[in-house]
């Protein structure tokens, strides 16, 4: 698992910028945006306190997410006639 890209995942998913995120759990938004980069490794306190503010439990975190939810994640950043272009596109198949 990545642990970076899991956490811009579950950051986003719950609609927190970098600083949003870093400014609820009480970290550094520099190192925040270090471990997203991958130039900076987390410790379990921090991660701890990432998932705390982002209301989900460690096992959660390092639940797999599923192809479903992963799809779930891309549909709901498309604007609104982005959706519905993909959801003519899809009927047409």
């Amino acid at each position: 698992m990545d642990v970076s890209k899991r956490i811009i995942r579950l950051r986003e998913s719950c609609g927190l910028t970098q600083n949003g995120l870093a400014e609820r759990a009480g970290v550094s938004q520099t190192h925040l945006r270090r471990v997203e980069l991958g130039q900076a490794d987390i410790t379990i306190g921090h991660l701890q306190l990432l998932c705390d503010a982002m209301s989900i439990s460690m096992q959660e975190f390092f639940e797999e997410e599923s192809e479903a939810d992963e799809m779930a994640t891309a549909f709901a950043k498309l604007s609104p006639k982005q959706k519905t272009l993909l959801l003519t596109f899809l009927e047409s198949l």
